[in-house]
């Protein structure tokens, strides 16, 4: 269990708290940051329940929760989850981590399922049902998921603005706020629609220029909203511990050498308009690690030519990575029982690494669904029914990017 032995201190938007860390021994300084229109301090270490350690096909209760817990011990105070992760399963995973006192030691968010709310009753329905999951009476910071234009005028057109100011009002959500997934013209719109005091972007040092992108974060900022990045990782593939040959050649370069997923980290947090940084960490070491970057990772920390450094990281992955899948799971199920997270994973990790027989093999195991324990999942599978094209936030022409895949990956 971490050991306080300081109260924060405000230094501008950053506070820190001294605590013991599992990590190698020594004793790290967790940094906490300011959501600008409540004052909140909060770790800018957020802990993600999308991708929760698994075990025979289910979430792993025993080790999530003690992961959970671990992080929550070490200073973490925001945890993040939603209706649809690990089909439903997060959030009463979630509920149940958080008993014992662990409830009063973090801010909670989730987020309302827009594409199910067919009328205003919806809303109130999923809230409900979400505080009975997590087994409390409010939601400290809560989201309309997966924004974008079409599907804020079809959630503000059924009283979206109208549920988000009663439930204020009655005490069952503290904070309002919204996670995005569209395009980038959609984003400020939105932003300037409701009283907003927080929002959800994806963003790395691959997607500066994607969804809200940089322009979004710094217009959210500019209205005190405070952000939220998700993704920060790109899913994982940003923190490979052994990255291709080409971006490990670049990282050799460095001045100060760093494994690549503390470069990627460090990029997002160097921003000082970003309050929380989601990790989906899924093992006791990656939960040692996150915090241990987490330490130092000051905003405005990075000299300009680190700063260069990973920005010539960023053009060479884009050249090598074939789809920009993120691993997010939104496209599932598809009907004809492709696993397209799989499919783009091996895919992707084909043109970056240039092991046709590795890449073929590993798509074979995992694509027969006998280590997941499910049917076969393969790209050719795909029957290109199009359900999945409307539920990609990364906006993938999925049909098409499969049938690559068969052609490169299938005899």
């Amino acid at each position: 269990m971490a050991c306080i032995d300081a109260e924060p201190t405000v230094t501008g938007a950053i506070n820190r708290l001294t605590v013991k860390v599992a990590y190698q021994s020594r004793i790290i300084t967790l940094l906490y940051r300011t959501m600008p229109k409540n004052g909140d301090k909060l770790s800018a270490l957020g802990f993600g329940c999308m991708r929760l350690p698994m075990l025979d096909g289910e979430i792993d209760e025993k080790r999530a929760i003690a992961q959970i817990r671990q992080a929550i011990d070490n200073g973490v105070n925001y945890v993040d989850t939603a209706w649809p992760y690990h089909d439903g399963e997060s959030e009463p995973l979630l509920g149940k981590a958080l008993k014992d006192g662990y409830r009063e030691k973090v801010k909670i968010a989730t987020k309302l399922p827009t594409w199910l709310v067919e009328n205003r009753e919806d809303m109130d329905k999923f809230l409900d049902a979400q505080l009975e999951k997590l087994g409390t009476d409010h939601i400290d910071y809560y989201l309309i998921h997966a924004l974008s234009g079409p599907s804020w005028k079809s959630v503000e057109d059924l009283g979206i603005k109208e549920f988000l100011d009663q439930a204020q009002k009655d005490g069952r959500i503290v904070n309002p706020g919204f996670s995005f997934h569209g395009l980038a013209e959609d984003f400020q719109p939105i932003v300037d629609a409701y009283s907003w005091v927080f929002c959800q972007i994806q963003y790395n040092y691959l997607d500066q220029e994607f969804q809200a992108g940089t322009k979004g974060l710094k217009y959210a900022a500019s209205k005190d909203i405070g952000v939220i990045i998700m993704e920060p990782l790109r899913g994982g593939n940003l923190a490979l511990p052994e990255a291709p040959p080409a971006i490990a050649e670049l990282w050799a370069q460095a001045e100060v050498k760093r494994p690549p997923v503390e470069w990627a980290l460090r990029w997002v947090w160097n921003h000082p308009e970003v309050t929380v940084v989601l990790s989906g960490m899924n093992s006791e070491e990656q939960i040692s690690q996150n915090m241990a970057v987490a330490s130092d990772a000051s905003a405005n920390y990075l000299s300009p030519a680190e700063l260069e450094l990973i920005e010539r990281v960023s053009i060479t992955y884009r050249k090598l990575m074939q789809v920009g899948c993120t691993g997010c799971g939104y496209c599932l199920p598809c009907p004809a029982g492709v696993q397209i997270p799989i499919c783009f994973d091996f895919f992707n990790k084909l043109h970056m690494f240039g092991n046709l027989d590795e890449a073929k093999h590993l798509y074979k195991v995992f694509g027969s669904g006998d280590v997941l324990q499910r049917e076969p999942g393969f790209a050719s599978q795909c029957v290109e029914c199009g359900m999945c094209l409307e539920k990609c936030p990364q906006q993938i022409n999925i049909p098409e990017v499969l049938k690559r895949v068969v052609a490169e990956l299938e005899d």
